[in-house]
C-alpha cells in the first residue's frame, strides 16, 4: 500500500470590491478551484470549515476590514419550527416537490429573470443571461441536484421555485434558490428553507447549510429566525445564542492574516493507493 499525502490545492485571494451586505465595506474572497478526482472530498471537507461552492469554485470570505459573514447551518434533529413557520408550512402545502438532476431548464430561467427584475434588479446577477444561467447551474464536480417546486394550475402545474442544491456527506447545501416575486405573501424564500429540513431528516442527513448569515446586514438577517442555527467561528461550529453577540466581527481586529488564515485550514487526506 502506498500511503499519499493530503489533497493540496492553492488557495488565492480576489481584489477587494463593494460589499454587497455592509454598505461602505469591502469584500474580499479566499478560494481554490474545485476539480478532479477529490472535488466531492474536498467539497465536503471545506464546507464544514465555511466555504461555500459557486460553480467550480470554493470561496470563503477573507475581507481586509471585518469578518461578519459567518456560515450558518441547521441543526436538522433539533429544530421545530415556530408558530409563524407553521403558517408558512401550510400556507404551502399545495406546492409539489421535483428533485431533478441539475440541468437548467428554460422555464427556470423565465422564473430567474422575473425573480431579479423584482428583488434584486441592483444586484451582481441582474445582468446574466440564459447561457451564464445555465452554467451556474450545470457546472458542478460535486453531487448536486435542482429542486423544483410547482403548484396546480390551469392545464399543467406553474414553476414557483427553484432551488439549486448540493450534497454533503452530512447534509444539505441551498447554494441558490429563486422564486415567484408574485407570491410574497407566501413567505417561500421560508418554505424552502423548511422543506430542504424536512429532505435533509428524511434522508437522514443532520445539517442544512445556508450560507452567510451577517450580523447587521437587513438582507441577511431572516437567517437567525431559524431555530437549532449553528455559525462557523473562531475554527468551530457553535450555537447562534443572541445575535447582537456577534458585533465585534465588524472590526477590523477580528481579521487574521491571509497566511494564517490557510495554515489552519483542515484539508483531507487522499485516498491510500494499492500496488
Amino acid at each position: 500500500m502506498r500511503h499519499t499525502l493530503p489533497i493540496a490545492p492553492q488557495f488565492y485571494v480576489t481584489a477587494p470590491q463593494a460589499c454587497p451586505y455592509l454598505e461602505g465595506r469591502l469584500e474580499r474572497k479566499l478560494f481554490t478551484a474545485l476539480q478532479g478526482d477529490h472535488a466531492q472530498r474536498l467539497n465536503d471537507t471545506l464546507s464544514k470549515q465555511g466555504f461555500r461552492r459557486s460553480q467550480n469554485v470554493l470561496y470563503r470570505p477573507s475581507c481586509a476590514e471585518c469578518s461578519a459573514c459567518l456560515s450558518a447551518r441547521i441543526r436538522v434533529a433539533d429544530f421545530e419550527p415556530g408558530r409563524t413557520q407553521r403558517k408558512v408550512l401550510k400556507h404551502n402545502a399545495d406546492l409539489r416537490r421535483n428533485a431533478t438532476s441539475p440541468w437548467a431548464t428554460e422555464d427556470q430561467y423565465a422564473l430567474f429573470r422575473r425573480y431579479l427584475d423584482r428583488r434584486h434588479a441592483d444586484g451582481g446577477m441582474a445582468d446574466m443571461d440564459i447561457f451564464e444561467f445555465a452554467a451556474m447551474i450545470e457546472e458542478t464536480p460535486i453531487r448536486s441536484r435542482v429542486i423544483e417546486y410547482h403548484r396546480p394550475g390551469s392545464g399543467r402545474a406553474e414553476l414557483t421555485a427553484v432551488c439549486l442544491t448540493d450534497v454533503f456527506d452530512d447534509g444539505l447545501s441551498m447554494v441558490y434558490s429563486f422564486y415567484e416575486p408574485d407570491m410574497a405573501d407566501r413567505s417561500i424564500g421560508t418554505y424552502l428553507i423548511l422543506d430542504h429540513v424536512a429532505i435533509a431528516r428524511e434522508a437522514g442527513l443532520p445539517y442544512v447549510y445556508l450560507g452567510y448569515w451577517v450580523p447587521g446586514s437587513r438582507k441577511m438577517g431572516y437567517k437567525a429566525n431559524f431555530a437549532a442555527l449553528e455559525i462557523y467561528k473562531g475554527g468551530e461550529w457553535q450555537p447562534i445564542g443572541d445575535p447582537a453577540d456577534h458585533r465585534a466581527e465588524l472590526h477590523p481586529l477580528s481579521v487574521d492574516p491571509i497566511a494564517e488564515q490557510v495554515a489552519r485550514i483542515a484539508l483531507p487526506e487522499a485516498r491510500p493507493t494499492h500496488e
